[in-house]
């Protein structure tokens, strides 16, 4: 059977999609190839076409799911959204209860620590791409020194509180969690 141009390109995408959905939402352990290829409407067989291994499509799911954060944090830099607005756009109910679609750092930190150093290369790459943008809006009086830890104290404040408000099973424990996370990233983004 013939394929048209592009076909193969366009499996291998929506193999790369699926996988950055269902790694955030269960787990990159949690996730078999079988099911994974039969969610994305594909055969277990057809896999090995586009990826050498599970730990390669790790490494493309990773870059996929940073590209939709990093599209969405540049979206809302456009609009002049400021410090204030991505920590707030972060530490939401709606980013909480959607894993799958939200910041692959805070979903899957703990397993990737787990995984070749490869793996661990691309998401340090991609960890300094993400500090990179949230530096940009940090106060311009701030030094640049202590500005870079800052930025990463701001982020691991956030990541932090996410994962906190996704763990809990009360609701309103969970809201206070976030709102919490909310102004101890504020507070640490502050001079002085």
């Amino acid at each position: 059977m013939r394929f048209d141009k592009g076909h193969k390109e366009q499996t291998r995408r929506r193999i790369v999609e699926t996988a950055a959905r269902r790694f955030r939402k269960e787990g990159v352990e949690a996730v078999g190839i079988a099911g994974l290829m039969a969610d994305a409407g594909l055969t277990h067989g057809g896999f090995y076409a586009h990826f050498a291994s599970k730990e390669e499509l790790v490494r493309a799911a990773l870059e996929e799911a940073s590209d939709q954060s990093r599209e969405r944090r540049c979206r809302l830099l456009e609009e002049g959204e400021s410090l204030e607005g991505l920590v707030r756009s972060y530490l939401r109910p709606v980013h909480r209860d959607t894993p799958e679609l939200g910041c692959a750092a805070a979903a899957l930190i703990a397993e990737i620590a787990r995984h070749e150093p490869e793996t661990r290369a691309a998401f340090t790459a991609r960890l300094g791409e993400l500090l990179a943008q949230f530096e940009a809006v940090m106060p311009a009086e701030m030094e640049a020194e202590r500005r870079q830890s800052r930025t990463i104290g701001v982020f691991a404040a956030m990541m932090g509180a996410l994962q906190m408000a996704r763990a809990v099973t009360d609701p309103v424990l969970s809201d206070t969690i976030l709102e919490s996370g909310v102004e101890a990233a504020l507070a640490l983004a502050r001079i002085g």
